[in-house]
């Protein structure tokens, strides 16, 4: 005579259960002689222990609060892990009493968020060997989600915005760093766009010191490239002329009848400038663009 299935059990008729439509439960596994060893157990490397402290929204000298990898469907869902690599059996009596204030103090701190009505507090333990209890925020006036199911609801709801998500691990990290601690959680950055145009533009600077950054627009096109060779002579030549034209006519505002300077005279500081810029790489912030 084969098993009679078992019947359906009532809880599936209660409102906080996320399934409808016909069900029938599984057959039930045999048991095993020995279990499988968890994480953390045996030769299986401990995923909490390889974990730095910036996977963490905060950290203590004792105690860790990490949370998932993105968004889920509840307000909030963090764990509470022991530093030490320790299963709740195996608290000594200083860190069993501190797992109670613990526990108490990050229940009130997803509380505080908007929009939290209750705070479940669960610790299975069948995955890993290191500690780690869980909290979940439940919606306030989401009835449907009281009770047992709220860890089905997390995954069938769709995900809360990761601009929500990251302000409120921001919030509970610093409301723990107020007994304690470090934050490790930021809030997300403001998203702004500066306007196209600007009523008042900053006065421009004549000189830029070598120190200061260039754009890469600068650096390409309105920089020119200092001049070599038979353009550098050209330059020059172009230089003594021009300084020799405004002493010209400086002489003859002044009545003093002058003649033309030469290019020994009135020529060299000109050349000696554009040779100085050239030594000391002005005109070379163009490589800035590679």
């Amino acid at each position: 005579m084969q098993d009679t299935p078992p019947s359906v059990p009532d809880f599936t008729q209660w409102p906080s259960f996320p399934f409808e439509g016909d069900l029938r439960v599984k057959q039930l596994d045999d048991p095993v002689p020995v279990e499988p060893p968890r994480k953390g157990e045996g030769l299986r490397e401990c995923t909490a222990c390889a974990a730095p402290d910036d996977a963490y929204i905060w950290v203590s000298e004792r105690w860790r609060v990490r949370a998932m990898d993105r968004p889920t469907g509840l307000p909030m869902v963090l764990i509470l892990e022991s530093r030490s690599h320790l299963d709740l059996g195996d608290l000594p009596n200083l860190l069993a009493a501190e797992l109670g204030v613990m526990t108490v103090r990050l229940e009130r701190a997803i509380r505080s968020l908007d929009g939290v009505a209750r705070v479940h507090v669960n610790r299975w333990g069948d995955g890993s060997a290191h500690l780690h209890m869980w909290f979940l925020a439940r919606p306030h006036g989401r009835l449907q989600l009281r009770g047992t199911f709220l860890p089905l609801w997390d995954s069938i709801l769709p995900p809360i915005s990761e601009a929500q998500w990251r302000e409120n691990l921001a919030l509970v990290a610093a409301w723990l760093a107020e007994f304690g601690g470090r934050p490790l959680a930021e809030p997300p950055r403001i998203q702004w766009q500066a306007p196209s145009s600007l009523t008042e533009s900053p006065p421009a600077t004549s000189e830029r010191s070598d120190d200061e950054p260039v754009s890469v627009i600068e650096a390409a096109e309105e920089i020119p490239e200092p001049a070599t060779g038979s353009d550098a002579a050209t330059a020059s030549d172009a230089a003594t002329t021009d300084a020799a034209a405004a002493d010209e006519h400086a002489g003859a505002r002044q009545g003093v009848a002058a003649a033309a300077p030469t290019n020994d005279d009135e020529g060299a500081p000109p050349a000696q400038t554009l040779g100085a810029a050239a030594a000391s790489g002005i005109g070379k912030s163009h490589s800035t663009d590679k």
